[in-house]
C-alpha cells in the first residue's frame, strides 16, 4: 500500500518510519526544508509518561480567573472573534470535572506507557542519540498549600498504576543536589523515576534520516494546499513544491500529522477537529558550569515550567497563551514571558547558565479540550488517518502513535487499551 504522511514532526516522521518497517510504501510531506523544523523543534524536552495530566480539571476555571490579567502568567488567555477558539473553550469547560478527568487521565496513562515502551524498543533497535538522560522527573513546590495539592495529584496517578512518590525537602535535594541553593525555598516534591528526557528535535531529525536510507521518499520545502475529496475517501492532496509548481499527490491512505495546523486541512473536508493551538515559549541556555546544573528534568510547580539538561546546554520551557497561530517572538508579552524563563532559572541556580546569549523559541502545542490526541481513522473518510492533537504530549506519545497508526493502517490491533479514533 502507498501512504502519504503529511507533517513532519516528531509524529509524522514516527508514522512514516512504522509504516515503512510495515512493508508500506511511504512519501513524507512537510512544508520546511527538513524535519522537525516546527512544533517539535524546541519543546520542553520530557518524557512525561507519569506526568500526564489533563488541563481540565475541576480547580482550573478558578486558577485561569486569577490569571487572566497576568503577562507573566502560567496561562494567558487571549480572547478572540473566533469560532475556534469558542468551540474549544466550551468543549473544555465541560471536561473540568472529576469524572471526565478521571477519564481522559486513565486515556493517556494507556496511550503514554504503550508509546515509552516503543520508543525504548525503537532506542534499541536503531542506536539513536539525542542526549537523553533516564533519571525521571522531579516536580517541586514552595508552598506547603502547593504540596498538598501535588501529593493528592500523585494519588490520583498512583490509581492508575502510575509511579509518582511524594518527597519530603531533603529527598527533592538528594534526588537533585544542584537545587540545593534553592533548597531553603522548597517544601517537598513528588517523583516519577520511570519517565526521561531528550531532545525531541535530535531524535526527530535522525529517525527521519533512518527512514530516508530505507527508502522513504521525502517532499521537503513542499507546502500542502488542500485535500481532494472523491466520495467517501481521499483522492490526493495538492501540494506546492519548492519551485512554485502545484502538482496532486495521490496514495492509497493518507495520514495527517500537522499538528495545529490539521483542522484548516481536515475540517473543509472530513471531520471536524477540534485543535486550538496554545503558544509555549522555551530558552534555551548554554551552561557556563556544567557540574552545577541538574541533570533531573525538573518541573517548577510555581512557574509551571520544565527544565531538561540537553548535553552541554539547559532547556527551560513552558507557560500556555491561547492567542490562535501566533508565532511572534518580539511582542512585548512574548519578550515578558521570555525574559521570565531566563530569570527563574538563574533564581533557580545562579551563575550556572550563561544568560547573553538566550536561543528563544515559540511554538504552537496543538490541544484539545481533553487533552486525548485524534488517533486513528477518519469517521467519514475512509482512507484517511489522523495523528494530531496531542498538546504538549507529542514527543511522550510520540513513537506510540507512529507505530499504533501503523498497524491500524496495516489491519491489527495495537495492544494497548487506549481508545482509538473512530472506534
Amino acid at each position: 500500500m502507498k501512504v502519504i504522511v503529511l507533517g513532519a514532526g516528531i509524529l509524522g516522521v514516527c508514522s512514516a518510519w512504522y509504516l515503512r518497517e510495515a512493508g508500506h510504501d511511504v512519501v513524507l510531506v512537510d512544508r520546511q526544508p527538513g524535519a522537525g523544523l516546527e512544533t517539535s523543534y524546541a519543546n520542553g524536552a520530557q518524557i512525561s509518561v507519569s506526568f500526564c495530566e489533563p488541563w481540565a480539571n475541576a480547580w482550573v476555571p478558578i486558577k485561569v480567573a486569577k490569571w487572566l490579567l497576568r503577562d507573566d502568567s502560567p496561562l494567558l488567555f487571549r480572547p478572540r472573534l473566533e469560532w475556534a477558539q469558542m468551540r474549544y473553550g466550551l468543549a473544555f469547560l465541560t471536561q473540568c470535572n472529576t469524572a471526565s478527568f478521571e477519564r481522559n487521565v486513565e486515556e493517556l496513562v494507556q496511550l503514554g506507557r504503550y508509546s515509552h515502551a516503543r520508543l525504548k524498543e525503537l532506542v534499541a533497535a536503531t542506536g539513536i542519540e539525542y542526549n537523553r538522560l533516564e533519571k525521571g522527573i522531579l516536580h517541586f513546590f514552595s508552598s506547603q498549600q502547593d504540596l498538598d495539592a501535588g501529593a493528592a495529584g500523585a494519588e490520583v496517578m498512583r490509581r492508575h498504576g502510575v509511579d509518582r512518590r511524594v518527597l519530603s525537602r531533603e529527598d527533592v535535594l538528594r534526588v537533585e543536589p544542584a537545587l540545593t541553593t534553592f533548597g531553603h525555598r522548597i517544601f517537598g516534591g513528588t517523583y516519577t523515576p520511570s519517565d526521561e528526557s531528550g531532545d525531541a528535535l535530535v531524535f526527530t531529525q535522525k529517525l527521519a534520516q533512518l527512514a530516508a536510507e530505507r527508502g522513504v521518499e521525502m517532499r521537503f520545502s513542499t507546502t500542502i494546499l488542500s485535500l481532494d475529496k472523491q466520495g467517501q475517501q481521499i483522492g490526493g492532496v495538492r501540494v506546492r513544491g519548492a519551485e512554485g509548481q502545484v502538482e496532486t499527490l495521490k496514495a492509497d491512505a493518507y495520514v495527517v500529522a500537522l499538528a495545529s495546523y490539521a483542522p484548516a486541512l481536515v475540517n473543509p473536508v472530513a471531520d471536524c477537529l477540534n485543535i486550538y493551538p496554545t503558544k509555549g515559549y522555551s530558552a534555551t541556555l548554554r551552561l557556563k558550569r556544567p557540574e552545577a546544573a541538574s541533570t533531573v528534568s525538573l518541573l517548577d510547580d510555581t512557574r509551571k515550567i520544565a527544565i531538561s539538561r540537553l548535553g552541554d546546554y539547559i532547556r527551560i520551557a513552558g507557560t500556555a497563551e491561547m492567542a490562535g497561530l501566533d508565532l511572534n517572538l518580539d511582542s512585548p508579552t512574548a519578550r515578558t514571558r521570555c525574559a521570565a524563563l531566563v530569570n527563574r532559572y538563574e533564581e533557580l541556580f545562579p551563575g550556572v547558565a550563561e544568560l547573553s546569549e538566550p536561543n528563544f523559541w515559540t511554538g504552537l502545542r496543538p490541544s484539545t479540550p481533553t487533552n486525548i490526541p485524534y488517533l486513528g481513522r477518519s469517521r467519514k473518510l475512509s482512507n484517511l488517518w489522523l495523528n494530531c492533537g496531542h498538546g504538549t504530549l507529542g514527543w511522550t506519545h510520540g513513537a506510540g502513535s507512529g507505530h499504533a497508526l501503523a498497524e491500524l493502517i496495516s489491519g491489527r490491533q495495537p495492544e494497548t487499551s487506549f481508545t482509538f479514533y473512530a472506534t
